[in-house]
């Protein structure tokens, strides 16, 4: 069969971008489909647009405090037409990087329409047929809409329009207690609104409990209110937006707003691209793939949101380059999550990497012991007058299984823990390392070297030591 490219991406997000970039850079003939906007999810309605809008709560937030550090500053005064202008300033300031033009000057052909696979080895888009030995497919993911009576019949928000808002909400009702709806609900409020979180489970169910403790503390200590129970009903009246809520605890509460905000998951965009006429195997939420990211037409990979699993954008990135070098190379890569981090970035962030102490003792048992450090003890931190929060170290034996982070900049702290993880480091080499002072990342020497602490002053170093002082006074 002649082949018109060596693959056909579908999808310009973090996923699609990577492998087709990394698939030219080494001069083979990539094609790139993209049906909506180049960037995908993270670069036009996620990651970036909701830091922007996190940045600039922060600095509301921060002169709020009037006087603090023997600095008095003015009262906030927030016009809500500037933060969307810095919103859309950083959305187009990184822009170019994800750019048709781009890409282009890497030698990827960028056909923007969207596609359909329509064999094993071919897509049509624009009016032509696409011939490759590799598809890839990283059409991504959407929020998910869940089946709440009345939903349909109101205005709704969801992070795909959230940042296209030209006037604040006086009161945003946000239905969802995940990374979204946490960090949206902190910003919202620092910026002077009225916020309420209806949470129908564990607050950001994926991270430590204790960790997401000290963020409800703080954002409640802020003013946002957390209504723990399930949304039953939507409905408007009057300009108005009314929730009725079915409590945790029983009964029900009725809130009103003036929009409301729905952050409850993603969806894998899996319709529309002929994958299920194919006979491609669809998962409970995306499609299904081994650990190479192939489907079950072994010449059609799937990466990054659109496939079951992690849906991170640097999960996407990584999976984009796994999937390049193996094309390139014909060596196969399996992902290996097993030092995955994220960070929720509320104030004070949560970072995660690796298994958290109850996924670690559901898997080991009482093999599992925990060292715990507080900020309160770092130096750097009680310098900043910011020492809430904490670091856990998960380990087995001397193996660290996880780490969990609340506290100020906890996501900048992963970095050493995706090496000691993995086994390309210890946490005897972390505690030995010399670490400039004064730094938040003491914290994370703090910990390793605890984990050493019964070892390296235990009952035979202490023998040793003796040993040797002994034969010092007799032969000084």
């Amino acid at each position: 069969m002649k082949f018109t490219h060596d693959v056909i991406v579908i999808g310009g997000g973090a996923a699609g971008l990577t492998a087709a970039g990394g698939v030219a850079l080494f001069g083979l003939k990539a094609a790139l489909i993209e049906g909506h906007k180049m960037g995908g999810e993270c670069l036009n309605n996620g990651c970036v647009p909701s830091k922007a809008l996190i940045t600039a709560a922060k600095r509301a937030a921060e002169a709020r405090t009037a006087t603090r550090h023997g600095v008095t500053l003015a009262e906030p005064k927030v016009e809500w037409a500037g933060v969307h202008k810095h919103i859309h300033d950083a959305i187009a300031h990184i822009y170019p990087h994800d750019s048709p033009e781009r890409f282009e000057e890497m030698g990827v052909e960028v056909i923007q329409d969207w596609a359909r696979v329509t064999g094993k080895h071919s897509v049509e888009v624009a009016g032509r047929t696409l011939t490759a030995p590799r598809i890839v497919v990283a059409t991504g993911s959407k929020p998910f809409v869940p089946p709440i009576e009345g939903l349909d019949g109101v205005p709704y928000l969801t992070n795909e329009n959230l940042f296209d808002l030209t006037e604040q909400p006086e009161h945003l009702v946000i239905i969802g207690g995940g990374v979204i709806g946490m960090e949206m609900a902190q910003a919202f409020r620092r910026l002077g609104r009225e916020v309420t979180v209806v949470n129908p489970g564990p607050l950001m169910g994926r991270d430590d409990p204790e960790s997401v403790a000290v963020v409800r503390e703080v954002m409640e200590e802020e003013g946002v209110r957390f209504v723990d129970g399930k949304a039953g009903k939507v409905s408007s009246s009057a300009g108005a937006l009314q929730v009725r809520v079915d409590l945790t605890d029983g009964g029900t509460e009725e809130l009103s707003g003036s929009h409301l905000l729905v952050a409850v998951g993603r969806k894998a965009n899996v319709a529309g691209f002929g994958l299920e006429e194919l006979g491609i195997e669809l998962g409970e939420n995306g499609i299904r793939t081994d650990k190479r990211r192939r489907s079950s037409i072994k010449s059609i990979y799937a990466i990054g949101d659109c496939r079951e699993g992690p849906r991170l954008t640097h999960a996407s990135g990584y999976e984009g380059s796994n999937v390049a070098l193996e094309i390139v190379t014909g060596i196969p890569t399996k992902v290996d999550y097993s030092a995955l981090p994220w960070c929720t970035y509320t104030e004070p962030e949560v970072a995660q990497i690796g298994l958290t102490e109850k996924e670690a003792r559901e898997k080991h048992g009482d093999a599992v012991t925990v060292v715990k450090e507080g900020f309160d003890h770092n130096e750097r931190a009680i310098a900043e007058d910011a020492t809430r929060g904490h670091m856990k170290m998960v380990l087995k034996g001397k193996k660290v299984l996880g780490v969990s982070i609340v506290g100020k900049n906890a996501g900048e702290l992963l970095l050493p823990f995706t090496q000691t993880i993995t086994g390309k480091s210890s946490t005897f080499a972390l505690g030995s390392a010399i670490i400039s002072y004064p730094t938040r990342s003491e914290i994370s020497k703090a910990a390793a070297f605890a984990a050493w602490e019964p070892t390296v002053f235990g009952s035979l170093p202490k023998k040793y030591a003796a040993l040797v002082a002994k034969l010092r006074r007799t032969f000084a």
